[in-house]
């Protein structure tokens, strides 16, 4: 008598019921795979615990990251949790799970997603930075502060924002993009506004170490180089308004100027 489509069906349903049965409780799934190698066993517990490595993984979606990679990133770790478990030890396997699914994200985020070469403990810090930063804003409905951050983490509000300016260095932007939308010519891109380095810009420091420097004067000496140099005074009119002769104001200028040389190490001219 021959077999119906029907019943060859549910026929095939049984065999694999008595294989694996869907309902068996985790650790006998572990036994029948470890102990006794099922290889049903194991795709089992890969298929209950896919939903949490796609779990983990959304945590550490990013836009230049597809969603799938980190995924497939997840499932392999899980794989190799679910090889390596041991039920012995009496933990339960999402407390063992996770922290090696996790463990291997951040190692794909480290040794793949970063355009620029960071530090480990920088890429951390950013990681975690950028995923306290969208957990509050999920809370409160707003981007949080660096204090906010910085209380929510635990950190210095020094150490947020290294992770903040760590974190700028996952994605690059060419020199070449447009600077806004449209395709007008002449359309200014991202290099054409980055600014240039100042011929002068070393006059600020030097002002800086010059105040500095003539701290260390004394109160006729700084009065002398102000009416000489600020309000632009002849020596004469200086000698009339401090009330010294010509020749001292010069020789005042002359070894105030040496001495100002000497405090911010400058070369003669």
């Amino acid at each position: 008598m021959s077999l119906t489509a029907t019943s060859r069906r549910e026929l095939g349903s049984r065999k694999r019921t008595a294989s694996v049965a869907p309902a068996a409780p985790v650790k006998l799934l572990f036994r029948r795979w470890q102990r006794e190698g099922n290889a049903d066993a194991r795709e089992e517990l890969v298929r209950r615990f896919l939903p949490l490595t796609r779990k983990l993984a959304r945590r550490y979606a990013r836009s230049a990251e597809p969603y799938e990679d980190l995924v497939q990133v997840a499932s392999l770790a899980l794989v190799k949790a679910i090889d390596r478990f041991d039920p012995g030890r009496g933990t339960r396997f999402p407390s063992y799970a996770i922290p090696t699914i996790l463990g291997d994200l951040r190692r794909h985020f480290r040794d793949n997603g970063w355009s620029l070469h960071v530090p480990r403990r920088a890429q951390e810090r950013a990681m975690a930075v950028a995923d306290a930063s969208e957990r509050l804003t999920n809370l409160h409905g707003r981007a949080p502060t660096v204090r906010e951050l910085a209380a929510y983490l635990e950190l210095s509000t020094e150490d947020v924002l290294e992770g903040l300016f760590a974190g700028q260095a996952y994605d690059t932007v060419s020199f070449s993009t447009p600077c806004a939308s449209g395709e007008e010519s002449g359309e200014a891109t991202v290099g054409d506004v980055l600014g240039a380095d100042d011929e002068r810009f070393w006059l600020v420091e030097a002002d800086v170490a010059l105040a500095s420097a003539a701290r260390l004067l004394g109160d006729r000496e700084r009065r002398i180089l102000h009416l000489r140099f600020t309000e632009e005074m002849t020596q004469s009119d200086i000698a009339a308004e401090v009330g010294i002769s010509q020749m001292q104001v010069s020789r005042s200028l002359r070894s105030s100027l040496t001495r100002l040389r000497e405090l911010m190490e400058l070369p003669a001219r």
